[in-house]
């Protein structure tokens, strides 16, 4: 099946895909920030610059999106019916570095734990991620 929208307006809507300061990279900061945890964002100067970085306990907190960062066996993740070689491609690559850049926290001494967009859709899942959550940080 061919795409429904002409490359230009693909591209402008892909143009606009954030890649900070996403809804579940929020709802995990106000959560840990409530229980009075303080961290640094998108910290430069750690591998894969990870989204939520809590150095009083040696803690690296990734918040991946299910079709970007490739949540296999999860409902929000399919492969792309076009253009297939470029996205398989793409999130094979995201995959890769993604455990690369966990490898590297850890030779380091670090705790990683990636929190995945699929558990903060529902109240339900979001309230156990985040319980857990706590719970590994400390």
């Amino acid at each position: 099946m061919s795409d429904v929208f002409t490359k230009k307006k693909r591209s402008e809507m892909m143009s606009r895909i954030s890649g900070k300061d996403t809804k579940p990279e929020i709802l995990v900061r106000k959560f840990l920030f409530s229980l009075g945890f303080r961290y640094r964002k998108n910290d430069k100067r750690y591998p894969g610059k990870p989204d939520i970085v809590l150095p009083k306990y040696k803690t690296a907190i990734f918040v991946h999106g299910c079709f970007w960062h490739r949540h296999l066996n999860c409902q929000l993740f399919k492969w792309p019916k076009s253009n297939r070689e470029f996205w398989k491609k793409k999130l094979e690559g995201n995959a890769a570095r993604d455990q690369k850049n966990k490898a590297e926290l850890e030779s380091l001494g670090w705790k990683v734990i990636t929190v995945w967009e699929c558990e903060m859709r529902n109240i339900a899942t979001r309230v156990a991620t985040l319980e857990k959550l706590v719970f590994m940080i400390r």
